[in-house]
């Protein structure tokens, strides 16, 4: 098959996506693996909730590198230099100045999240110092994320694949070296991670230093009224959008949660099969903030319709590759992230939802990333608010009813409705 030049231009910021997406769930992967030969099951699971409290925290203050990702393109493809300067630096400052209100405010975090998760005993112990230390890597990972958004922004996702390669990397070999040559337990493992983290900062400047140009900004530049306006409504928008996408992630665990340890174990396989579809997909999203915002900034509405709808070509020959993986080798991958029977069994009940999961939910995905660098980030949140109603209105109507099942049909709802929604709102984005 012949590419066009818009092909390769998705595909030369997609790739790089995909395998920083990949590789990043290998990081908590080998911390467990680490933990797991320190001889107590305690200190494993205090890594599994200290790891849970980072990424439901950081989650929500994602907007730094979608936010930031959307608005630099706009001012790559405008040629404007001065604009995308200020765009790093405003974001940086507002980074720094969340992960010091994390510190700050870090004793009634992990006191608020211990509670809520019920733990006790010696893992309640081991959590706080995994936390103690790593909380104050905040500023540092959420300036990652600002880095990160600026250079896929700028095109350059290849940058932030090597970024995110390089602290799993330093990470990893941190870990290692303060648990199993130091003698360090728990607390090895948190410092490996932080030393990773504020590395990270380190290699991300000097990558935006080696591969970009940068203006000097005034102080003036940075407080632009308009543009810093700007800058906090897209923030706001996507900071709102997070929370309703927390909202129906908790609920559906705790959904699962609530019929018992079998369940919540069988819905957990099930959910890694969305999130291995979203690394890939994913990686067609980010290409649609930097390209779609590139166009947007170019003003060229003609390139803008064809990279979406060769964005949505790509993400739908994904969602069918996916959807055939599920369909001949769904019981197999179970098979292979489970060797409970039982667990495996209860899993194999729901897997039809899976099958189709791709092709309800590949829209969604792609739409997120176009909308983004478009800026269209109020039709985003729209999105979010009608499609967390329209899955906590299905789960109060089917779960009674066909149970699990029925949260199922919810969630697969919850992923067509923005996919929809947003297609209908695409042609208002255009025209805007």
């Amino acid at each position: 098959m012949k590419l066009s030049n818009i092909d390769r231009q998705i595909l030369a910021i997609a790739i790089p996506a995909i395998v920083t997406n990949i590789t990043t769930p290998l990081l908590g992967l080998m911390d467990v693996a680490i933990t797991g030969h320190l001889g107590r099951a305690e200190y494993i699971a205090a890594i599994a909730v200290g790891g849970n409290i980072f990424n439901m925290l950081y989650w929500i203050f994602s907007f730094l590198r979608s936010g930031s990702s959307g608005l630099t393109s706009q001012a790559y493809g405008a040629g404007d230099c001065r604009g995308y300067s200020c765009v790093l630096y405003r974001s940086l400052i507002v980074a720094t100045f969340i992960g010091l209100c994390i510190l700050l405010f870090s004793k009634p975090i992990v006191d608020v999240f211990v509670a809520w998760m019920g733990i006790g005993g010696d893992t309640v112990v081991f959590t706080r110092r995994y936390f103690n230390i790593l909380v104050w890597g905040a500023p540092a990972f959420l300036c990652t994320y600002s880095v990160s958004g600026w250079l896929i922004g700028m095109q350059d996702s290849r940058g932030a694949m090597w970024m995110s390669l390089l602290i799993n990397v330093i990470n990893i070999c941190a870990s290692m070296a303060l648990v199993l040559l130091a003698g360090m337990k728990i607390e090895g493992v948190a410092l490996g991670t932080l030393i990773a983290q504020w590395s990270g900062v380190l290699i991300g400047c000097g990558l935006v230093a080696r591969r970009h140009r940068l203006e000097s900004v005034s102080m003036s530049d940075l407080l632009e009224r308009i543009e810093l306006g700007r800058f906090f409504r897209v923030s706001r928008d996507l900071f709102f959008r997070t929370v309703c996408l927390v909202a129906v992630t908790l609920w559906f665990t705790r959904v699962g949660a609530a019929q018992g340890t079998l369940m919540l174990a069988a819905n957990t396989l099930l959910m890694q099969f969305f999130l291995f579809f979203s690394y890939f997909t994913d990686g067609f999203a980010y290409a649609g903030e930097a390209l779609g915002g590139r166009y947007v900034g170019e003003r060229d509405a003609e390139k803008f319709r064809q990279t979406v709808v060769r964005l949505m070509m790509w993400g739908g020959a994904v969602a069918v590759v996916f959807v055939s993986v599920y369909a001949f080798a769904g019981e197999l991958i179970l098979r292979l992230l489970s060797n409970e029977e039982t667990v495996v069994a209860k899993a194999c009940e729901f897997l039809p939802w899976i099958v189709v999961m791709p092709l309800a939910g590949f829209a969604a995905f792609v739409y997120d990333g176009v909308y983004i660098g478009a800026t269209g980030t109020g039709y985003l949140l729209g999105s979010m608010i009608l499609s967390s109603m329209v899955f906590f209105g299905c789960y109060m109507l089917l779960f009674g009813v066909f149970g699990n099942d029925g949260l199922w049909v919810a969630f697969l709802l919850y992923l067509a409705t923005r996919g929809v929604y947003l297609g209908w709102r695409r042609g208002k984005l255009v025209k805007n």
